[in-house]
């Protein structure tokens, strides 16, 4: 099946990062609509991911330097994300967690969101482009 073939992501970086330029940017519009409350965390990691998203879909994404300044962007978003989700952990442990009434507005699963988003589009930049090889 093709969604599980690692060529199927790494041939088709543009896309990939038209979509998370998008999830960015729509994530930053409902913050500044009011829709979800104001939050240093979820606003570092929804401009790492449109940033992200945004050299995925340049000409030469795979060029030194911008790998150089993706991996910067990645390990920023990746830190502010894990610390955000890690604080929902220590609630778990001290047994004073509860999910945010409203789920969809979690910052414990759009932590762990973010978290698995960065990560993802970091490989995608860091891996080589498929070869001709590849497509046989």
């Amino acid at each position: 099946m093709f969604l599980f073939e690692l060529e199927t992501y790494t041939s088709r970086l543009r896309l990939i990062g038209l979509l998370a330029l998008i999830v960015g940017l729509g994530a930053w519009w409902l913050d500044l609509s009011g829709t979800v409350y104001e939050c240093p965390y979820c606003r570092t990691q929804r401009t790492v991911i449109a940033l992200l998203g945004i050299i995925l879909m340049l000409p030469n994404p795979r060029h030194w330097i911008l790998r150089f300044i993706g991996s910067v962007f990645a390990f920023l978003g990746a830190f502010v994300a894990a610390f955000q989700n890690f604080n929902g952990w220590k609630k778990v442990s001290a047994g004073t967690f509860t999910f945010n009434e409203n789920i969809y507005v979690d910052s414990f699963l759009l932590s762990g969101c973010a978290l698995f988003i960065i990560i993802g589009l970091t490989w995608l930049l860091m891996l080589p482009a498929p070869t001709k090889a590849d497509d046989a």
